[in-house]
């Protein structure tokens, strides 16, 4: 009787949160590790890679910031679900916008946006920050279906003219797009009191009675007072004009601005030179911001109801989300898994996996898993029997001098779990004259052995 080695146990016992599935689970998706790295990189504190060369990005002016245009355009692309466009707007600008388009509501949109260009080198806050945070929400919103669509737009000549952003307002006021709201990130990585003062973490957003802008500033408080954040709002009305909002404002559409808090006069000191380093940023405070960005957006974009988490245990993976088509994907080698359609799926060989669950009109695909091989031994021959083989009707298995429990999991050859038993003494007999002909795996696992044995029914 021939046995396959699979000794595979998965990183976690339990279910595992492969991807977020409600706005608590975005908030708890961002991440200050993710965002620390790429204010980093987008400031030129440290080297990254943009298009295959070792670059530092260490100036954004407009016209000399190519290379940081090409960085935002390299980030974007590796997200599914957007649509990438780099906007040429004049001889310099380069706006570049990443589209997302709803599932029910196409025509709606929302946009988050930053501007990305800079007066000087660094300027890690300005507009760094904002930048990072637009990025993030890409990052996540991407892996979900959504009901509506988001514009994730970086903006470049904000510093001299709002250039980029007015461009982008009048061609989508003369298109007649219907845009419901423009949240814009301007400076949101400056927080100068001592923690734990009456005015820590306070941030502004700057909002006039244009179109429903007093109605969105109403609706991210809303956000802000049902989840946990370590935030204090400022309302400022009669808000600035001086950031890409107004640009929105100007053509008629609803619009606010979000960032530190100039209001009570707590905006970084060194605004609009190179001493705006990584260094002066309150990053916690950042991370605050950012995850109430992300989780407006989330909650205007309306996500919808696909769950592409993943349940592990120790012998299969399986998709948390009923009734849809499945097709399970080697992420060692970018590739799907001929064959594994099913909503279970045992893997064969150690290695991370993920699944892509098709829903009507939603395609989500999940986090890579990991599978782990922990090195148990395999079962000796003397030490269990599985017979008869080819089998009809009844299936027995013997191990000798069983005194525990061993779990039995029968698996059809696309990786689907249709049978669980346990076996606590020295044999079992196991009823499958119901399944359809064909090739079955069987895993008996112990606390210190396995064992995958091939089951051929008849």
């Amino acid at each position: 009787m021939k046995t396959f080695k699979t000794t595979i146990l998965c990183l976690f016992l339990c279910a595992f949160n492969s991807q977020a599935q409600s706005i608590q689970d975005i908030i708890d998706k961002v991440s200050l590790d993710t965002l620390s790295l790429t204010i980093q990189e987008f400031s030129g504190e440290t080297a990254t890679v943009v298009d295959g060369n070792s670059v530092t990005i260490t100036n954004r002016q407009q016209a000399n910031n190519d290379l940081a245009a090409d960085y935002l355009v390299q980030k974007l692309e590796q997200h599914n679900n957007l649509t990438i466009t780099d906007q040429s707007f004049n001889s310099n600008g380069r706006n570049i916008i990443a589209t997302q388009l709803g599932k029910t509501n196409p025509d709606d949109i929302y946009i988050i946006c930053a501007h990305y260009d800079s007066v000087a080198d660094y300027c890690a806050d300005d507009n760094v920050t904002g930048t990072t945070a637009v990025l993030e929400a890409a990052r996540l919103l991407s892996t979900q279906c959504l009901d509506n669509t988001i514009v994730y737009a970086l903006w470049d000549e904000e510093e001299i003219g709002l250039n980029g952003s007015s461009f982008y307002a009048a061609q989508a006021a003369g298109n007649g797009d219907n845009i419901l709201g423009v949240l814009n990130l301007d400076m949101m990585g400056y927080d100068g009191d001592p923690s734990g003062s009456a005015g820590d973490n306070q941030f502004d957003i700057d909002v006039r009675n244009f179109a429903g802008s007093i109605a969105m500033k109403d609706d991210i408080i809303a956000v802000l007072n049902s989840y946990t954040f370590d935030l204090s709002v400022i309302e400022v009305n009669p808000g600035t004009f001086s950031s890409d909002h107004s640009s929105f404002w100007a053509n008629g559409y609803s619009a606010v601005l979000l960032g530190e808090s100039w209001e009570t006069n707590d905006q970084t000191p060194f605004y609009h030179s190179s001493g705006d380093r990584y260094s002066t940023l309150d990053l916690p405070y950042f991370y605050e911001l950012t995850k109430l960005t992300t989780a407006y957006m989330a909650t205007v974009g309306g996500l919808v109801g696909v769950d592409n988490r993943i349940t592990q245990t120790v012998t299969t993976l399986t998709s948390n989300q009923a009734s849809a088509s499945y097709q399970w994907i080697n992420c060692d080698t970018d590739s799907p898994i001929s064959g594994a359609t099913a909503q279970s799926y045992l893997p064969t060989v150690s290695g991370n996996y993920a699944v892509e669950v098709t829903s009507g009109t939603c395609v989500e695909i999940s986090d890579c898993v990991a599978f782990l091989t922990l090195g148990l031994d395999d079962f000796l021959a003397n030490e269990i029997k599985v017979f008869p083989n080819p089998v009809k009707s009844n299936l027995n298995v013997e191990i000798s001098g069983n005194t525990e429990s061993i779990a039995l999991d029968l698996f059809d050859v696309s990786g689907k779990l249709v049978m669980q038993k346990s076996i606590t003494n020295e044999a079992i007999s196991m009823q499958i004259k119901n399944l359809p002909r064909g090739i079955y795996f069987l895993k008996v696992s112990s606390s210190e052995k396995t064992g995958t044995y091939k089951i051929v029914k008849e």
